[in-house]
């Protein structure tokens, strides 16, 4: 693909919803740069992506592991668009995981959608295939190409790919009905902060979705780890994942390193994202698994609708059985939180 240093047009279209990463000041475009009218930043383009991504500033002792993992993922894109040519192949894919389903069936037409740690971009570029607004974020350009690839090759003109660290988002507060962020805080130094920083986008009444490594669910992806580990990565059957004929090659090669070779990742419960939610003005929706023991998720569940969130005592069962139920998808589980009015 030919270099596009131009501002693409889904930028040009929104543009009143950027902000400087650095200052949060207002975004100009100049010729074929993005200039902050605050503090006079300026940012490229390349492969028709927005370049703003802006370091961490930490004081004290926080692990900021930002650079660790992007050096991971520039050299391991995931997930990878391996059997995917086309808007059917994708849909086709997408279709096949109850999640995306249902989340392609309950988001309404003309959703201002942000997927942030976006990855390979194939969720954007899904949700975008309806009439959908939809920005596509993450801090990897590798990753994001390959997300661009695919819009620009099926002319998803309503999605858009932008590089950005989420701790410095790139967007004014409260511009998007629906915040999803799917694997990725749990790779970061500082969970909590970094869904804060997220949750600030939300608009009153609208949703965030996170997934998470789920403190029990996760134990026994560990221990495959530490088997792989000292068996030099042999047994890779052990992984449900890995054994499966219908993944292809390059697929099972990046979950492999994903889920057993990252750099850097925490465990979190229900009940801790429970308190994430309370404390930045979010109520509990429902989630995947259920909160509440004994309830089990169907083919047709509604998202969006209030369910119980369960006591401690569900809690504690809900993520024991995720160590069985779980393992496939590496012991992950999400949250969907409302923003109070």
């Amino acid at each position: 693909m030919a270099a596009e240093t131009t501002i693409p047009k889904h930028m040009m279209e929104n543009l009143e919803v950027f902000a400087c990463p650095g200052c949060g000041g207002d975004l100009a475009v100049q010729g074929d740069r993005i200039v902050c009218r605050g503090c006079a930043a300026a940012f490229g383009v390349e492969n028709g992506i927005p370049l703003l991504f802006w370091p961490n500033q930490w004081e004290g002792s926080r692990e900021d592991v930002t650079e660790r993992i992007k050096a991971f993922y520039e050299e391991t894109p995931f997930p990878n668009y391996e059997e995917f040519e086309s808007i059917s192949d994708l849909v086709q894919k997408a279709q096949r995981g109850v999640f995306a389903r249902l989340l392609n069936e309950q988001v309404p037409f003309n959703t201002r959608v942000l997927e942030a740690g976006c990855g390979t971009g194939q969720l954007s570029n899904f949700l975008g295939v309806a009439h959908r607004t939809v920005f596509g974020t993450d801090m990897c350009l590798n990753s994001l190409k390959l997300g661009r690839e695919f819009q620009r090759s099926n002319s998803l003109e309503r999605v858009g790919f932008y590089q950005m660290n989420l701790f410095r988002p790139i967007f004014r507060e409260q511009s998007f009905h629906l915040v999803i962020c799917n694997g990725v805080l749990h790779h970061t130094g500082d969970p909590f902060a970094g869904f804060r920083s997220l949750a600030k986008l939300v608009k009153r009444g609208g949703y965030v979705i996170i997934g998470l490594y789920n403190t029990y669910g996760r134990l026994t992806t560990d221990f495959r780890r530490v088997v792989f580990n000292l068996l030099n990565d042999r047994l890779k059957f052990l992984d449900p994942r890995l054994r499966d004929v219908s993944v292809g090659d390059v697929r099972k090669m990046t979950w492999f390193k994903d889920q057993y070779k990252n750099p850097h990742e925490s465990k979190h419960t229900i009940g801790q994202v429970l308190r994430w939610f309370d404390r930045t003005g979010f109520d509990f929706i429902s989630s995947i698994p259920q909160a509440k023991a004994f309830e089990g998720f169907t083919q047709n569940e509604q998202l969006f609708q209030v369910k119980p969130s369960g006591s401690w005592v569900d809690h504690l069962l809900v993520q024991g059985n995720l160590m069985f139920t779980g393992s496939k998808e590496g012991g992950f589980f999400v949250m969907i939180g409302r923003r109070r009015a």
